[in-house]
């Protein structure tokens, strides 16, 4: 697929495919992970989430359809090594969330769920499938990553 970069020079570590899970009115969130795993110059990962300028491909025929958009998701999920939840997104977009959770499950994909900054508040609902839960730094979210995806 086209969002995959070339792997990692020789004697490095292994690439990961990393799907973060978001909604687009919380830019700002999806950004400062992303940011947060560029942060380290040896983490090598590719970024297998739909970003706002790459949008996925609606079903013309049917677009008040979500099933093509959930059978990509999936897809991208199935490919990638773990889901990041940024826990702070679940409660607006409990619906999204939960399919993307059932689709790691369903796929075998370890899931990090990623606390904001100053969070007081997690997801019950979260709890019970979550592999990791995480700070809001670049160090405890790769660390999660090499972790859990070995």
């Amino acid at each position: 697929m086209s969002y995959l970069l070339p792997p990692p020079p020789i004697g490095y570590a292994r690439r990961y495919n990393v799907f973060i899970s978001h909604a687009w009115d919380y830019k700002d969130d999806y950004e400062g992970v992303v940011n947060l795993l560029k942060l380290d110059p040896y983490f090598y990962w590719n970024n297998f989430s739909v970003p706002v300028e790459a949008p996925l491909k609606m079903n013309m025929f049917l677009k008040k359809s979500y099933r093509t958009l959930l059978r990509q998701i999936d897809e991208r999920i199935n490919e990638s090594d773990c889901l990041l939840v940024i826990a702070g997104m679940y409660f607006p977009h409990r619906g999204w969330i939960q399919s993307e959770v059932e689709a790691a499950l369903e796929f075998y994909k370890p899931i990090i769920a990623v606390e904001p900054r100053g969070s007081q508040k997690f997801p019950e609902d979260l709890k019970p499938f979550i592999t990791e839960r995480v700070g809001w730094t670049c160090k405890s979210i790769i660390s999660a990553i090499r972790r859990v995806v070995g």
